[in-house]
């Protein structure tokens, strides 16, 4: 069964757009990740045009993550002042990187730089996530302690100024770390269609310190509000948000979500991160291949004005 995109200008088999909405939206609750780092390659490996999947992908990690945030609130591990301060920065930095999306297409080059910033970030982030769940495994295994910490000692983030207490987390942590974090997801939410979750989430385990009970609905919560604005400003700016193609990944997402959550739930840290860095680099890796094998049509015939 196919239907027709009006903005992506093609016909779609709905099960298959349906069939990744769902995954998506399952490896979102599961993860806390908003999904968009996977829809969007996805949609482009089913020849949607990259413009189209950036913004449209953006809007379906709306629709995850809203589900699989309500999931996390309900049970208590969603720290909303957390994320309120995430969220300023994510909304300045969206707005730069929407000027920087509607540059880049101007000039001609979105589409490499788009799959380039895949390439380096899953790569990059993949890679340290597998490395470090593996070795946590491992000690596992051994019965081996994590190592400890010197008496007195905090990273460098625990010493800079402007510290506020979130009861939630029960961390004192200053807020310019958070507002950087946010200012740099809302980035890349706004030119690669991704929630940020895949880098959110390592960073506020890793850099941050924050509990891991609380990042995976606290991410969400950010994701949500960055992800909706930034659809909204590419529809009005870019006229590249397709409304069926993303009402059939959102409906889709949404259902999903809720098995992942559950699925999520019954796993260890060590192993969802080894599991969530797989699959971050194995789209790395998929995309990689694309730039540099050659493709089956080498030219191709773009109407004016697209």
């Amino acid at each position: 069964m196919t239907i027709y995109l009006p903005i992506a200008e093609l016909s779609v088999n709905i099960f298959i757009i349906l069939g990744m909405g769902a995954a998506v939206g399952f490896l979102s609750g599961m993860f806390g990740v908003g999904g968009g780092f996977l829809i969007t390659p996805l949609l482009i490996f089913y020849n949607i045009p990259p413009v189209v999947a950036v913004a449209t992908g953006a809007n379906q990690v709306v629709a995850s993550s809203i589900s699989g945030a309500i999931t996390h609130f309900r049970r208590g591990t969603l720290d909303v002042k957390l994320g309120t301060v995430l969220l300023v920065g994510g909304l300045s930095g969206a707005t730069v990187g929407i000027w920087i999306f509607s540059l880049l297409r101007r000039v001609g080059q979105l589409d490499l730089i788009i799959s380039l910033m895949y390439v380096i970030f899953l790569g990059t982030v993949g890679g340290l996530m597998l490395l470090e769940s593996i070795n946590a495994m491992r000690r596992a295994a051994r019965n081996e302690p994590p190592a400890p910490r010197k008496p007195g000692h905090q990273h460098w983030v625990h010493k800079l100024p402007l510290k506020v207490r979130f009861k939630k987390s029960k961390i004192f942590l200053s807020v310019i770390p958070i507002v950087a974090l946010g200012f740099a997801i809302g980035i890349l939410t706004s030119i690669m269609g991704v929630g940020g979750g895949f880098i959110m989430v390592p960073a506020m385990i890793y850099l941050l310190r924050i509990p891991t009970n609380v990042v995976v609905g606290t991410s969400l919560y950010q994701i949500i509000f960055v992800t909706a604005y930034t659809t909204i400003v590419q529809a009005a700016t870019n006229f590249s948000v397709d409304i069926v193609l993303a009402f059939i990944l959102m409906v889709a997402g949404v259902i999903g979500a809720q098995y992942g959550v559950r699925v999520g739930q019954k796993l260890r840290g060590e192993q969802l991160r080894a599991l969530l860095g797989l699959l971050v680099l194995a789209v790395g890796l998929r995309l990689a291949i694309a730039l540099v094998v050659t493709p089956a049509d080498v030219y191709s015939v773009v109407m004016g004005g697209n």
